[in-house]
Formats: structure tokens, sequence, C-alpha cells
């Protein structure tokens, strides 16, 4: 197809057409690669048919979103209304975007689902540019898997901007099928789509909330939409387990209510010891008796005997609230109290006595009656000078960690792992995130590490690292927390291994050690690298 066949400006060169077709009230509107001859660059440029007044609405729109200015949408370098005639030069109506090179989301999620953590970032990343465009008053539209583009340095584009036509709710509700097909595999406006199940609990949420029509249930902008896939899911955290609804706080107080009517109504026989033989002391008198619900609760210990406990706290008030009853079983109980009672609080007085005494009188107060000890004589000689030992130097310890990741996007991986890297314990590991397509981190950036901090300058001469075999890395040193990477200098780089000795040439005096990892080994489907115990080797 030729620039005069659509009616283009000898400018632009069509190559193929790409894109799905999209059909307005007003026409037809077709897409392009093509070739900007002035500028040698390629573009997408996309023919509204017919020209004229028919696109004045779209080619409006168009103008507005040229204001705009972030990579997940196409930016918008050329748009013209025409005047209607396709067959004669300049009279196709025609918006030119940047191309957006790389793979459509259709094309990724033909291979498969996303994990949760891509997804959210995919999602995220294209909802920050739609916000970008409802502020400045436009809605985007044309949100589908095949205008949304996966460029290779990891961030996200709208290849086609803007549609003819769109609503602010329409792109809430696109973005939200969208994050169910990266996340499920069901596509858009099929049968299968539409369910949350098998999704996670709050991204299911929000895929609900995000197609919602009833007031006060839906998302309120793209702007929520994105500030909500920016929040990291907690770990570590379960929930309260439920207590059945007989173990309620009423219930429970009501089975202790009724278990005290019962012992009213057995009357006083109820409360006399288990024993009907009680144990005579040495005089031949009889101890009061005694039952189990009177000795002291075990630590730790909890079960239906500690509702017992309970019952004296119910016996002083009913349920009316009336003063205290002054029966029989009140006195047994109260007698049984002063009997275990009274002798641990007199043994807990003596206990307390004596340490008091200890802490008062000082061992020199003891020494009058004892004989003196003769000093030793005077010496010429010097007193002997205390030497170091040589062990009793600063240990070799790291104090803290961070993934380091100044090519990254701002969401380092696993960065609360990081601790399990120098934590002593092999079978334990932080790691890197799965990158796909190529060892090379995906082709997305050249490295990623771990700075370790000392405390304090001290001399290593090598670093000890478990980690996954095949993965590459350098030992960097520096004195900088927050330096780029050419301010921590090389002195060791190797393979990891099981253990792997990454030995210095020279030994280096450093605060910081950076753990830069080069290169990735194969792991599910991807690549990634785990580092599972870092050792320091001290010099000397």
């Amino acid at each position: 197809m030729t620039s005069t066949i659509t009616g283009l400006p000898d400018r632009y060169r069509p190559l193929d057409e790409v894109g799905p077709t999209e059909t307005t009230a007003t026409g037809v509107i077709h897409c392009w690669r093509a070739k900007d001859r002035i500028l040698n660059r390629d573009v997408a440029i996309r023919v509204h048919t017919p020209g004229g007044p028919a696109a004045r609405e779209w080619i409006t729109r168009a103008l507005t979103a040229g204001g705009l200015a972030t990579p997940a949408l196409a930016m918008v370098y050329d748009a013209a209304e025409g005047s209607g005639d396709g067959a004669a030069s300049g009279g196709a109506a025609y918006v030119v975007n940047e191309w957006i090179e790389g793979r459509t989301l259709a094309e990724r999620l033909a291979e498969g689902p996303m994990p949760e953590r891509e997804a959210r970032t995919v999602l995220r990343r294209l909802a920050e540019g739609v916000a970008a465009a409802h502020r400045v008053g436009l809605a985007v539209g044309g949100l589908s898997p095949e205008t949304v583009v996966l460029r290779p340095n990891g961030l996200v584009g709208l290849r086609s901007v803007p549609a003819a036509s769109g609503t602010v709710q329409g792109d809430v509700a696109a973005l939200g099928e969208l994050l169910e097909y990266c996340l499920t595999g069901r596509r858009p406006g099929t049968a299968a789509a539409g369910r949350t199940a098998g999704m996670p609990p709050d991204l299911a949420a929000l895929v609900r909330r995000a197609r919602s029509t009833e007031p006060g249930a839906g998302l309120s902008s793209v702007a929520a939409m994105a500030a909500l896939l920016a929040e990291r899911p907690r770990t570590g955290h379960t929930a309260e387990p439920q207590r059945a609804p007989d173990e309620s706080d009423s219930g429970w107080l009501r089975r202790l209510r009724e278990r005290r009517d019962e012992e009213r109504a057995a009357g006083a026989a109820e409360d006399v010891a288990v024993d009907p033989a009680p144990t005579r002391d040495a005089s031949g008198g009889a101890y009061p008796p005694l039952d189990a619900r009177s000795l002291p609760p075990v630590p730790g210990r909890r079960d239906e005997d500690d509702e017992d406990d309970l019952l004296p706290l119910l016996d002083d008030a009913d349920d009316d609230g009336a003063p205290p009853r002054d029966d029989g079983a009140g006195d047994a109980r109260r007698r049984r109290l002063l009997v275990v009672g009274l002798p641990v609080a007199a043994l807990a007085v003596v206990i307390a006595l004596a340490v008091w005494l200890g802490n008062v009188i000082s061992p020199d107060d003891l020494t009058g009656d004892q004989a003196p000890v003769p000093s030793a004589p005077p010496s010429s000689a010097p007193p002997a000078q205390e030497t170091d030992d040589p062990g009793d130097g600063p240990a070799l310890t790291i104090t803290g960690a961070r993934v380091y990741d100044p090519f990254g996007d701002g969401d380092p991986d696993n960065p609360d792992e990081v601790p399990l890297s120098f934590d002593g314990d092999p079978s334990t590991a932080w790691s890197t995130v799965t990158y796909r397509g190529s060892a090379a981190f995906g082709n997305l950036k050249d490295g990623i590490g771990v700075l370790y901090d000392l405390g304090s300058e001290q001399t290593l001469t090598g670093l000890g690292v478990t980690g996954t075999a095949g993965a590459t890395a350098e030992v960097r040193v520096g004195d900088q927390r927050d330096g780029d990477l050419d301010s921590y200098r090389v002195v060791a780089s190797g393979e990891l291994g099981d253990p792997a000795d990454l030995a210095f040439d020279e030994p280096a005096t450093t605060r910081y050690v950076l753990l830069w990892l080069t290169g990735l080994a194969p792991s599910d489907g991807g690549f990634s690298a785990e580092v599972a115990e870092v050792t320091l080797t001290p010099a000397g």
C-alpha cells in the first residue's frame, strides 16, 4: 500500500498494516507501521476514512493527547483532519503516533497467565499513564490486549492513542478486564471471563470494583486503581481464627452461670473435700478439706477446669447486680483460700527479706574478726604490662544489608528476604525474581546486587558465597552507602557455588561490600539466582 492510495503526505511511507481495525460511528480507522522519511524513524500512522468533518472529533482528541509525555502512552507526533478526499494527497484524516517496539499483551498471554507480581507492575504502569490523560480531560479508550505493548526495557505502552471515542468509566472497566486477563488467561468478552476465582483476594476485589456500575461500589478513578496496585500484599500475616458460636464471650459466661446454678442447687455438700478421710497432722488434728479447684492454676494451661476459677467471681455478683450472697459455700471457699494462701504469702516474705539483707550487708562488714592479710613487700621491678590477645580484635560481622538495584524500576527484588543471605543458615536465601528471555536479566538491566554494611572499616581478603550454581557475580568494595556502581571497585569475580570462595587479589579495607550479580542461571522457565549465605574472610 502506498501513500497515494491512503491520501497521506509523501513524508510518510506505509510499510505494513498492524493492530485491529477500529470501527466508529463516523467511519473506520486503519493502523500502519510507517517510515517517516524526514526524521528517518518508524512511526505508527492511523488513517480515518472518510476524512474531513467526520474525523474532526477524533483529531481534536488527538491534539489534546499531543500534550502528554508518559511512557505508558504512545506520543502524538502529528495530526490532520484532511479534506475528505482519500485519493488526493493530504486528503485523509490521520494521526501519527510514536512506534512502540515490543510484544503485544495478547502475544505474551498466549504463553499463559502472568505471575501476580508481573501483572501488578504491568497494570500499574498502564493505569498511571491513563490517569495522566484523565487529568487533562482525555478519556483514552481503545485499551485492548492488541494495543497494549510490553516494551523490551520492562515498561509498557499503549500503541493507539487516542481511540475515536472513550469514557473515563470505560477506561476503568477496560483496565479491570486486562488485569483479570493477565492473572487468569481468560480473554475479555469470552464466556469464561468475569470469574475471579483463583485470583489473589485483593486483586479479585479490585477487578470487581473496576467492573461495577453501582453507585458507591465502583472505583472513583484510574489513579485510585494505580495506587491500589502499587500496594504490596502483606506477607507473614494470618487471619485471626474464628471462634465457634458457642465459644463466644456471651456463650462462655452463660456456661459459667449455668455451672454456678448447678452447684448452688446441689447444696453445700458439693464443697466438701474430695477425700472423705482427711490427712491428719502430727497432733492428730485434721487439716481443712481441699479440692482441686482451690489450687492455683498451672501457668500456660487452659481447659474447662479454668472455668471453675471464675465461679467465685460470678458468685460475688448475680445477674441482676444484687449484693453478694453470704452462704455456706462462700465461707468454705474463703477458708480454703486462707489455708493455702497464708503459708505461700509467709514464704514470699521470708524470701524477700533474705534478698534484702543480702544486698544491704556488705562482705566487708564481716571481716572484722578475721586476721589481717599481710600485704606483699614493695618491689623495685616495674609492673607487668597487659598484652593484647590477637583474638580480641573486632569480629567481622555484617550489621545490615539491602538490595542494590540502580538500573531497576524502583521496585527491588524481594527486599524482605535480604537478611536470609547472612543469617548463618544456608537453607534460607535471598533470591532475584524470575526474568524471562535471557540470563542477562531479561535484557532489562546490567545486574542487581546486595550491599552489605560491616558497621566500620574492616580488612578482608575474600568473600565466601553459597548460591545458585552457574550464576556469576562480582565482589565490589567502597566507602559510600548510596553510591553509583562505578563508585565500588571490583576486587573479585567468579561463579556462585556451594560454596564459592571469591578471593581478592590483595587485602581490601572497606566498610561496604557489594555482591553484584552479573548473570543468572536457568530456573522455572526463566532465569534467576539465589544467595543463601555470605561469609567474610578476614586478613591475617
